[in-house]
């Protein structure tokens, strides 16, 4: 490593730490200043709201990392642009892949922290940050999904129209028993609310109709109706952040687990596939980052810093819209690859078009 790879990196790597840590502090500041009343009022206590927040760093600085090294690349390299010192390195006889080394050298160094930090450290930092805000804090929790269907077990068949994971109740219950093709039995309640410590959920205002073999039907109403069911409410629904705590092996895991209960899992695959896009897009970010800013302009630093955020924001609104896509897209008959495939595609789609945009850039750079 020369001392010009050394000269940049430092450069690279202390304009990222000084950023990081400003958005943190930033985070941290308006955080505190909008649950202050309720941290008072529950009586938190100082060391644990110490922790809560360093945890909060740790999810900010995972999820902000790529946008931030961006910012920093595109700082710190126009600034020697417009100091005519990367004009020097070049009339020098320098070729711009070389200058281009230290910034990869750089990049692979937070790609491999960010790696560790999405698969292992940031959910078990969001897990403490989750049971904190649980119990200081109060979030309240809201499932948006309606007319929820699981097989709870081989042959029994589950629906909720809308489910409370707070209250821990589904509404407009219908189960139903199946043997093979022939449904044996229905049941319908008003709700069904789960009792843990019982193991068992309660079903009010219940219509309870037998199948018999020969078209016969047996229909029985009770006010109220306990029953040990093989589920539980997060079969139905699970907070995001939930997920957000599981490291990437429990996660496969459970991604596992909910496509054995015939459940959706289009959105945690995303999460999965998106911790590993997600550090390698440092990568393409760099690329586009320094062929933009080595080149001096008129325009000075300011116009470099207003093309990474109109990037950076493009980049986002691109994996959000891909997402979405791909979380709800049906499938043609044509389409080559699996449901799995689709989200492993979407998860790196963004990565790929914006590096085939950092590498017209790169073409064009000053060399």
């Amino acid at each position: 490593m020369k001392r010009l790879d050394r000269y940049i990196m430092g450069k690279f790597l202390g304009t990222f730490g000084f950023m990081l840590g400003v958005f943190c502090m930033v985070v941290v500041v308006f955080d505190l200043m909008e649950h202050l009343s309720r941290l008072i009022d529950n009586q938190a206590p100082v060391l644990d709201t110490a922790f809560y927040y360093i945890n909060v760093c740790f999810h900010f600085a995972s999820l902000l990392m790529g946008f931030i090294v961006f910012l920093t690349i595109i700082w710190f390299t126009s600034r020697l642009a417009q100091n005519s010192e990367i004009v020097a390195m070049l009339s020098g006889g320098m070729p711009f892949k070389r200058l281009f080394r230290p910034y990869v050298y750089a990049s692979l160094l937070l790609v491999a922290l960010a790696m560790v930090l999405g698969h292992w450290v940031v959910p078990r930092a969001n897990e403490q940050k989750l049971a904190f805000e649980e119990s200081f804090v109060n979030t309240s929790v809201h499932v948006k999904d309606r007319n929820l269907y699981r097989e709870v077990a081989p042959g029994t068949i589950v629906y909720f129209r809308s489910v409370n994971y707070g209250r821990g109740t589904g509404y407009k219950l219908q189960l139903e028993q199946w043997d093979g093709d022939a449904l044996t039995q229905r049941i319908l309640a008003a709700k069904a609310t789960y009792i843990p410590e019982d193991s068992l959920w309660r079903l009010v205002n219940v219509g309870i109709r037998d199948y018999k073999k020969r078209g016969e039907q047996r229909h029985r109403f009770l006010s109220r109706l306990d029953t040990s069911l093989v589920m539980k409410v997060d079969d139905f629904a699970q907070r995001n952040e939930v997920v957000a705590t599981m490291p990437s092996p429990e996660l496969r895991e459970y991604i596992h687990a909910v496509q054995q209960r015939g459940a959706d899992t289009a959105n945690l695959e995303l999460t999965l596939h998106s911790r590993t896009a997600n550090a390698f897009a440092i990568l393409v970010l760099t690329l586009i980052g320094v062929s933009i800013a080595a080149r001096r302009l008129r325009g000075g630093t300011g116009f470099h810093l207003f093309a990474a955020v109109l990037i950076g924001f493009t980049y986002v609104f691109a994996s959000k819209v891909i997402a979405v896509w791909a979380a709800s897209a049906a499938l043609p008959a044509w389409f080559v690859l699996s449901e799995s495939g689709l989200r492993l595609l979407a998860a790196w789609l963004p990565n790929a078009l914006f590096a085939g945009l950092g590498c017209w850039l790169y073409s064009r750079a000053p060399k």
